[in-house]
């Protein structure tokens, strides 16, 4: 776990650093002492009920995180960040929210993925990986007690917009390469900092994650990977931002939101204050108390 902690936050002042820097947020409340990296992973890891395969690879897998008692149990979907980069970022950053939602009686089905940076990720691989994810949790349902009706997707960074290309499936073009027949269906998505519309990201100044990254993951494949071509996509979505994120604009947000309700789309933006972007997925901020509030919404609990 070490090289890993290492890793993402060598990697996080990197971006950080970049030439495609993220604008800068417009001033709100005075500048808040924000969390750093190591703040969260260096803490202790809680671990998961189980790990399961979906596929071949060792990244081809997903952690179930069941609460105690019979169920059924509501269900969350969680997509992890990381720009798209494995190097960057696995589901185990997304261990300490897993264990806060399965303490709070919601089960949790953390998927992990083949990033850009790997041997068949990007288009089409990250997207056949994360959707074959997604289907594999109605397999596992009946046995798990998972009450899939109310089924929430949460995604950070990167994952907030891998979250919401799997609640837009249905309505990927029907000679793409990402279709497949009878996706899971989604009813809400909740992205933490997410990246939505991918041509705005992959247009200087970009984000923390620069523009090259994007590229990669679209790969040129704008109809069927960046989220506002896919409108309407039929489900609620909530963007949940800190205001001083350093690593995704704000502007990613409130851009998206009025392009999808142009269409008629149900999209609410929360900002938090005194919030960057690792506060959206560290249980004990501000920020997080915000997503849970809109999770349990969501879930009807």
């Amino acid at each position: 776990m070490r090289g890993f902690v290492t890793g993402l936050a060598v990697a996080s002042l990197t971006l950080g650093g970049c030439a495609a820097r993220p604008a800068e947020p417009a001033a709100t409340a005075a500048p808040a002492q924000l969390m750093r990296w190591p703040d969260l992973l260096d803490r202790p890891q809680p671990k998961p009920t189980a790990t399961i395969s979906y596929g071949s690879d060792p990244l081809q897998i997903a952690d179930l995180w069941l609460p105690a008692g019979r169920g059924p149990h509501p269900t969350v979907l969680m997509v992890h960040g990381g720009c798209w980069t494995t190097e960057i970022a696995d589901r185990r950053i997304m261990n300490w929210i897993s264990e806060d939602l399965r303490s709070r009686g919601i089960a949790v089905w953390n998927i992990d993925y083949r990033g850009v940076d790997r041997p068949g990720g990007g288009y089409p691989g990250t997207y056949q990986d994360v959707a074959a994810a997604a289907d594999a949790l109605r397999t596992h349902a009946p046995r798990h007690r998972l009450d899939l009706k109310r089924l929430t997707a949460v995604g950070h960074s990167a994952g907030g917009h891998l979250a919401l290309w799997l609640a837009a499936r249905p309505r990927l073009p029907q000679a793409s390469p990402l279709r497949s027949p009878g996706p899971l269906a989604i009813r809400t998505v909740v992205s933490l900092g997410g990246l939505p519309d991918l041509e705005q990201a992959a247009r200087p100044p970009g984000s923390g994650c620069g523009t090259e990254v994007v590229a990669k993951i679209a790969g040129g494949r704008w109809a069927e990977t960046s989220i506002p071509r896919l409108a309407p996509i039929g489900v609620r979505q909530v963007l949940v931002n800190g205001t001083q994120d350093r690593i995704i604009p704000n502007a990613f947000a409130s851009d998206y939101a009025a392009a999808m309700r142009a269409r008629g789309e149900r999209v609410t933006v929360r900002m938090v204050e005194r919030s960057g972007h690792v506060e959206l997925i560290a249980p004990d901020s501000a920020a997080w108390q915000v997503a849970v509030g809109e999770i349990r919404r969501a879930l009807g609990r």
